[in-house]
């Protein structure tokens, strides 16, 4: 009886010590995993590093433009609702307005404003998608001006869409939005997310 006593207790001991290390590696398993996909969700948006001044040719944009700062949305529109505009009206300006530099134009290196008939640069395309898909429902903090270094390092400027699932890329440069990470591109600064007034440095390389 003793020694059959002893047998179970030891098996007891052993199994609670087996246990334990399952319990242990599982804990630690699922701690990774969980790592992993936050540390994948992170990498799917652009990450805000410091405090940034404005371009120059933004530093009065909220004054012109009051809807290109706003921080209230409007309608609730569903994620599959919201990308199908988003897709329609990129294509729709970068078919409609015509490609003009603001030397030509404003006889100056950089102005932002809403293009005119004769067209506009980067910046304009973005605020012309921006001020479009606000009036089509979408939550204007969803969406944000960012400056950015393209694949030839010119200067460059795009609108990002705050997806579900992650930062999308509105470009001039073509109809096909692309995750912000597989534009190429060098991310500089960024309309801040919690305050649109603001600017935030980027630095991200996609």
């Amino acid at each position: 009886m003793t020694t059959r006593g002893t047998t179970l207790n030891a098996f007891c001991e052993y199994t609670a010590k087996f246990c334990g290390r399952i319990s242990l590696a599982v804990l630690i398993a699922s701690s990774t995993l969980i790592a992993s996909e936050a540390s994948a969700r992170d990498a799917a948006f652009i990450q805000s590093v410091v405090a940034s001044p404005p371009p120059t040719g933004a530093q009065q944009l909220c004054r012109q433009y009051a809807w290109a700062c706003a921080q209230k949305g409007a309608a609730s529109l569903s994620s599959a609702q919201e990308l199908k505009l988003v897709k329609q009206i990129n294509r729709r300006v970068n078919a409609s307005t015509r490609e003009v530099t603001d030397q030509r134009q404003y006889k100056t290196r950089e102005m932002w404003a809403l293009p005119t008939s004769l067209g506009g640069d980067c910046e304009d395309f973005a605020l012309l998608k921006k001020r479009d898909l606000i009036n089509a429902g979408i939550d204007p903090r969803k969406l944000l001006i960012a400056t950015v270094l393209d694949t030839r390092r010119n200067s460059h400027a795009v609108l990002v869409y705050r997806s579900s699932q992650g930062d999308l890329v509105l470009d001039n440069l073509t109809n096909r939005i692309k995750p912000w990470s597989e534009t190429r591109y060098l991310f500089l600064r960024m309309q801040d997310p919690k305050q649109p007034r603001k600017w935030v440095g980027v630095y991200g390389r996609s």
